[in-house]
């Protein structure tokens, strides 16, 4: 799943956010440790396009399907 942010500050926080849920989860028994702790979400620069298609700086594209 894709998600664009404004910002990397705000998609940092919102990884961050989530780091805390399962931290938390962990601490209540409810999530392994090596879950815990593994992150899997990243920040990566994205251009946004008019029709709603995003690429990376290295032209890897992503967004909505085009008919």
């Amino acid at each position: 799943m894709y998600v664009v942010f404004e910002t990397d500050r705000e998609a940092q926080k919102e990884i961050v956010e989530y780091m805390i849920i399962r931290l938390q989860q962990f601490l209540d028994g409810e999530r392994d440790f090596e879950d815990t702790i593994t992150v899997q979400e990243y920040v990566v620069p994205v251009t946004v396009h008019p029709d709603g298609v995003f690429t990376d700086e290295t032209g890897n594209c992503f967004g909505p399907k085009r008919d």
